[in-house]
């Protein structure tokens, strides 16, 4: 039996093109199309370091490209990327999706996580823009084609003071949003999605700290005045960023209820997903809950035991295109919706691939949206634009999006932003809070 901890003599497996020959499947030799080269690209056109994978092949010009973002650690999935996926796959055609991302996933032994994962998604959705490509279509064809017109999105309206955020909300809704989720900051700097207010408990040891108390008073606060300003034609959704405990959570479901939330997000830590259950039978206000899982049978879990009614995976941190769409065939059976995690940490190739997935399932609920800034259009020529309240998908084959690497180079990413604020989240007694 094999030692899978014994040296091995890289002479033996290596060719001089630095492929791997014994990967190679019997059905491998079908035509000359091979994959060359697999490297990462690591830019920050917003100050958010976006990572995409770029896939070159052996047919001059064709090339692909996949969104591998997890912005925290963009480093780690660089290196993974450039040290390990991309050995894997370079000699290997690229039609092979399947084998080839199952060999990646299975390669490295210990599986799963966000920084393996973003770079098996890079990979991934780089191989479903060059069969797009190789078809002549775009990769939602690929998928089954269309199942509606254009993917309704929803945006953020945030400020300090209630009445800043309902300000932000009417600026939206007149752009045409029928979507909008709501934050406020209300006392304290630790708030999530919103400023807050500096100084808020200055008999605190930690003034500017988050207090769960306060915020389950102000949240109810924030939508009975929503409700009374915005009228009942516009769609309400609302972040908690994972900081309450099971009990707390059905309660501030509760005192939303008379609100007609679309959804509340994120409503407990990733530690406590097994008690989503028990949180989402007694929660009159639906329970979108995903952008943090990091593998499949986590996301399956939660579609499968009934803990959410709303899957809001981050597509590149599960692995990419091919099992997400497995994911969201589950979600399909079980009368799940989707509701995509996109933010500006997600690329534009990353958008592409959430576009493919909506315009295409039954099962779509809605889409997180984000405006990205011209440097953005000009690193990612094709980046999807938001026009009223809709996003639609691009008919170029494969995702539509390409990345200037000139213009990327401008846009050097710099380390640590969000653990330099996440360091700074704590309640007024001074303790950590979950950012």
């Amino acid at each position: 039996m094999n030692d899978p901890n014994r040296p091995l003599d890289p002479n033996r497996l290596l060719d001089a093109s630095g492929a791997l020959p014994q990967t190679q499947p019997p059905w491998a030799a079908r035509d000359s199309l091979r994959i060359t080269r697999v490297r990462a690209v690591v830019t920050a056109p917003e100050g958010q370091p976006l990572v995409v994978v770029r896939v070159d092949t052996s047919d001059d010009g064709l090339y692909g490209l996949g969104c591998a973002t997890f912005t925290q650690r963009y480093a780690a999935v660089a290196a993974a990327v450039d040290e390990h996926v991309g050995p894997l796959a370079v000699g290997r055609h690229p039609a092979d999706i399947e084998d080839i991302t199952r060999l990646v996933h299975y390669s490295s032994y210990w599986r799963n996580g966000p920084v393996l994962n973003n770079a098996l998604s890079g990979l991934d959705q780089a191989l479903w823009d060059i069969a797009g490509k190789r078809a002549g279509m775009p990769v939602y064809e690929l998928l089954g084609g269309r199942s509606r017109a254009a993917v309704e999105v929803y945006s953020h309206a945030a400020g300090p003071t209630i009445g800043d955020t309902l300000d932000q909300a009417e600026k939206l809704i007149e752009e045409g949003y029928r979507n909008v989720r709501l934050q406020v900051g209300g006392p304290g700097l630790g708030t999530y999605g919103a400023p807050g207010i500096p100084g808020g408990y200055p008999r605190s040891p930690h003034p500017d700290g988050w207090a769960v108390e306060q915020y389950l008073r102000d949240a109810p606060r924030l939508f009975a005045a929503a409700r009374e300003r915005l009228g009942d034609a516009v769609n309400l959704m609302h972040d908690v960023h994972s900081r309450l405990t099971p009990k707390q959570a059905v309660v501030l479901a509760r005192a939303l209820e008379p609100y007609r939330l679309s959804f509340l997000e994120d409503v407990i830590a990733p530690e406590l997903y097994d008690r989503l259950p028990e949180v989402r039978e007694a929660s009159p206000v639906p329970i979108a809950v995903g952008e943090q899982l990091g593998s499949v049978p986590d996301a399956v879990r939660l579609v499968r035991d009934g803990g959410v009614d709303l899957l809001r995976l981050h597509t590149s941190a599960v692995g990419g295109l091919t099992p997400t769409r497995k994911i969201v065939a589950l979600c399909e059976l079980l009368g799940v919706r989707t509701a995509f995690h996109s933010p500006a940490d997600v690329s534009p190739v990353g958008v592409a691939a959430n576009l493919a997935v909506d315009i295409s399932t039954p099962a779509f609920g809605y889409q997180e949206s984000h405006t990205y800034n011209d440097a953005t259009h000009e690193v990612f020529p094709g980046t999807p634009v938001v026009r009223e309240g809709h996003l639609y998908p691009s008919d170029a084959p494969g995702w539509g999006i390409d990345l200037d690497e000139s213009a990327a180079a401008e846009f050097p990413p710099v380390k640590f932003l969000h653990e330099r604020w996440s360091a700074q989240v704590r309640r007024p007694d001074g303790g950590l809070q979950a950012p």
